[in-house]
């Protein structure tokens, strides 16, 4: 039985219904995935944010795979800076946590830094106070739920419920999310979109130095980036950076960059107006045809097809 670590920060003024849907909803899912024999089941530990003050570094074991933090629903403690918090976020993230927000829980994942040239979304009338207040990050209130490897931000009060079923289908299957979803009564079509088309890279691999590489990808992805710079900066050779590399995420460097360029330029197709040739270069191919053929080899369908099927306005 594989178990996936959950722990939800209970900070002042957070979202009491959150806090005990998210722990009932995985509780849920656990049990229907015993019934099924999927072999997963969630373990959700609530902490109050005091708690995680000057707590020593974590060994590997105890790294949660995911870390949440609830919607604020009274006062404002979410603009308030927590050092305390935002040192043991980064220390869980530095690990190999994905760190997750819903709604105003965006504002303390920002304190962070880690949000940083990074894709997030928030509760529409937040999001112009997000991004005057960390004007780095790229605030987009038009998503529900944002999905950038190891970090996901959902917007919305109830957005909760969005981020608890990706959670499911992300560490668990679509066809557990699909059950689930059944269960809560709730419409999970557009979640399986966005499960198979986003690249979900392993992060709580334990190898640190591999880590910091992909945290590096994950917000360069489309700059030119080679294996010699890799490993310079992970202070390796190119041979021991690619092996241990290969190792800890079953890609080369090259895949790796692919699978996120190509699952960033799904995002774009399935959620813009951009031409083609504009998204390719966003996504870091200057040559068109070097971007569909990549975008075919994964996907299974050329741009045109896919931006046809996903998107209801074509």
């Amino acid at each position: 039985m594989k178990t996936i670590r959950i722990t939800v920060i209970d900070y002042p003024g957070g979202m009491k219904s959150a806090i005990e849907g998210l722990s009932e909803l995985f509780a849920m899912a656990s049990r229907l995935s015993l019934e099924r024999q999927e072999g997963v089941e969630f373990a959700v530990q609530v902490s109050a944010s005091a708690e995680l003050a000057g707590l020593p570094v974590p060994v590997e074991t105890d790294v949660p795979q995911v870390i949440i933090l609830p919607p604020c629903i009274v006062g404002d403690e979410y603009i308030v800076e927590q050092p305390s918090l935002s040192g043991w976020l980064k220390t869980m993230h530095g690990a190999g946590a994905l760190i997750c927000s819903v709604c105003a829980g965006a504002f303390i994942l920002a304190q962070t830094g880690l949000l940083n040239q990074r894709p997030a979304t928030t509760h529409w009338m937040l999001a112009d106070r997000l991004a005057q207040r960390f004007p780095e990050v790229r605030v987009d209130d038009s998503k529900i739920l944002i999905n950038d490897g190891d970090l996901m931000t959902a917007g919305g009060l109830m957005a909760w419920l969005d981020l608890g079923l990706e959670l499911v289908a992300q560490f668990g299957s679509p066809a557990l999310m699909r059950q689930l979803g059944k269960h809560l009564v709730v419409d999970t079509a557009p979640r399986q979109q966005r499960y198979y088309r986003c690249f979900m890279p392993p992060f709580d691999h334990g190898d640190r130095v591999v880590l910091k590489s992909q945290h590096y990808l994950q917000s360069h992805s489309q700059t030119s980036v080679t294996v010699k710079q890799l490993a310079e900066e992970c202070h390796l050779t190119e041979r021991t950076f690619l092996r241990r590399f290969v190792r800890a995420t079953g890609y080369k460097p090259k895949e790796y960059i692919q699978q996120l360029r190509i699952s960033k330029a799904c995002e774009a197709l399935e959620s813009s107006a951009d031409s083609i040739e504009v998204i390719a270069l966003s996504s870091g191919y200057d040559d068109v045809s070097a971007f569909r053929k990549v975008f075919i080899k994964i996907t299974g369908l050329t741009p045109r097809e896919f931006r046809g099927r996903f998107c209801a306005e074509t």
